[in-house]
C-alpha cells in the first residue's frame, strides 16, 4: 500500500494534464462585450488556436473533434457565434443560432445563400454595436435602414440584453434639448433612428403587447408636446407619431386604444393637427381616426361636450385650411372622422348644427373627383345629417 500511493498520484497528474490539453483544444476565445466587429472578426479568423475550426453562418464550430460533454452554455462560440450573452429564448432550440430572418419562417439557422449569410452576420454585429456608446450612432443608422428587411428584428431587439435600455437612453438624452428648444439636426437624426427601431418593436405582433405593458409610448409624449416648428423638431414629432401610428394600425387594437385614451394622447394629436406640417397632421389625424373607429374611443370622445367640442373645433379648422391647401390626404381622414362621429346619436345632433359648410356644398368636388371612396364617405355623412341637406 505504501508503494501504491506515488503511483496513484502519478496517474492523477497524467489525467489532469490530459484534461487541460482537452480544454485548450475544445474552446476558442470569446470576444468581450465591448468588442467591435473588427476585433471580433480577428478572433474568428485567428490561427493561434491549435484546434481546427470553421466559421459558418456566424457560428464558430469544431471540424474534427468529438462533441463536448454536456450542453454548451449560451455564451460559448459553439452555441451563439456572437460576442454577447444572447438570451436562450431567441436562439433556435436545435441549432442555437439567433432567430433573425429575412423572410417569414426562415431563421438564420436555415440554409441561405452566401450573401444572406453575410447580411445576417452584419445584423448580429450591429445589435452588439448598440451596446457600445462609441459605435451606437452608426449601428442605429444602419439598423433603421434595414428594419423592414428582417421580419424578426423586433424580437431580437426586445429580447437581446440591454438593447431596449440603450434605445431609451437615446430618447432620454435629448429631453434637456426640448426646452428651451436647442435640438440640432444631428441629435434629431440620431434619436429618430432609435425611434424607428421602437416603431419596429411596436408594429410586431409578438412584441406589441410587451411594448405597451412597459409603458414605452410615454417616453415619446414629451416629443409630441413640443411646439417648435424648426425642421429637427418637426422630424422628431413625425417619427414619434409614427411609433403611435404603428400601434393603432392593427385592426384588433382595443388594448392599444385603452392605453392611449388613459394616457391622454388625443390632446397631443389635436395640437399637431392644428399646428404641424401636412405630413404630421396626416399621421396625427390617422391616429384620431383609428381611435374613433373603436367603440371605446368613439364613446370616450362623445362622452362629454368638452371632448366633442375639442375634436370638432380642430376638424372644422382643418376643413377651412383645406379650402386653401386642397390636400387630398388630409381631407380623406377629416371626412372619415366626421362620418364616424355621425354614428353617435348625440354627436349626430351636434353635427347637424356645426358641420362646416365646405363639406355641404361642392367646394371639394374637384379635389375628390378621382377618389370614389372618399366621395362615398362624404355622401354617407350628408345622408346621416339629411335633415339639413337640401
Amino acid at each position: 500500500m505504501l508503494h501504491a500511493f506515488p503511483q496513484q498520484q502519478q496517474q492523477q497528474q497524467q489525467q489532469q494534464q490530459q484534461q487541460q490539453q482537452s480544454n485548450q483544444s475544445y474552446f476558442l476565445p470569446i470576444a468581450p462585450l465591448s468588442a467591435s466587429r473588427e476585433s471580433y472578426g480577428s478572433l474568428l479568423n485567428s490561427n493561434n488556436s491549435s484546434t481546427p475550426s470553421q466559421v459558418q453562418n456566424g457560428i464558430v464550430s469544431r471540424v474534427d473533434t468529438p462533441s463536448l460533454i454536456g450542453p454548451p452554455s449560451v455564451n460559448t462560440p459553439s452555441s451563439a457565434g456572437l460576442p454577447i450573452n444572447v438570451p436562450s429564448h431567441i436562439l433556435s432550440s436545435s441549432t442555437g443560432k439567433l432567430l433573425l430572418s429575412s423572410k417569414h419562417g426562415s431563421p438564420t439557422g436555415a440554409e441561405h445563400p452566401k450573401n444572406s449569410q453575410s447580411e445576417n452576420e452584419k445584423i448580429h454585429y450591429l445589435i452588439v454595436d448598440l451596446l457600445n456608446p462609441l459605435t451606437r450612432e452608426l449601428a442605429l443608422l444602419e439598423l433603421s435602414k434595414k428594419r423592414e428587411q428582417w421580419d424578426d428584428l423586433a424580437l431580437v431587439l426586445w429580447h437581446s440584453f440591454g438593447v431596449m435600455s440603450c434605445l431609451l437612453q437615446e430618447i432620454v438624452a435629448v429631453y434637456p434639448l426640448l426646452s428651451p428648444p436647442s435640438l440640432t439636426a444631428n441629435a434629431s437624426n440620431r434619436v429618430c433612428n432609435a425611434l424607428a427601431l421602437l416603431q419596429c418593436v411596436a408594429s410586431h405582433n409578438e412584441t406589441r403587447a410587451l411594448f405597451l405593458q412597459a409603458h414605452l409610448p410615454l417616453f415619446l409624449y414629451p416629443f409630441l408636446n413640443t411646439t417648435s416648428k424648426t425642421r429637427p423638431f418637426e422630424y422628431l414629432r413625425l417619427t414619434s407619431l409614427g411609433v403611435i401610428g404603428a400601434l393603432v394600425k392593427q385592426n384588433d387594437n382595443s388594448e392599444v386604444i385603452n392605453f392611449l385614451l388613459s394616457t391622454e394622447i388625443i390632446p397631443l394629436c389635436l395640437r399637431i393637427m392644428e399646428t404641424g406640417s401636412e405630413l404630421s397632421k396626416t399621421v396625427a389625424i390617422f391616429i384620431v381616426q383609428k381611435i374613433l373607429l373603436d367603440e371605446m374611443g368613439l364613446a370616450y370622445i362623445c362622452q362629454t361636450y368638452e371632448r366633442f367640442y375639442a375634436v370638432g373645433t380642430v376638424l372644422s379648422n382643418m376643413v377651412n385650411q383645406l379650402v386653401e391647401t386642397q390636400a387630398v390626404r388630409l381631407l380623406k381622414h377629416v371626412v372619415r372622422c366626421y362620418l364616424r362621429l355621425s354614428d353617435n346619436l348625440r354627436a349626430r345632433e351636434a353635427l347637424r348644427a356645426c358641420l362646416p359648410e365646405p363639406l355641404r356644398d361642392a367646394t371639394f368636388s374637384q379635389v375628390l373627383k378621382g377618389d370614389l371612396i372618399t366621395k362615398r364617405c362624404l355622401a354617407s355623412l350628408l345622408l346621416n345629417l339629411s335633415d339639413r341637406v337640401e
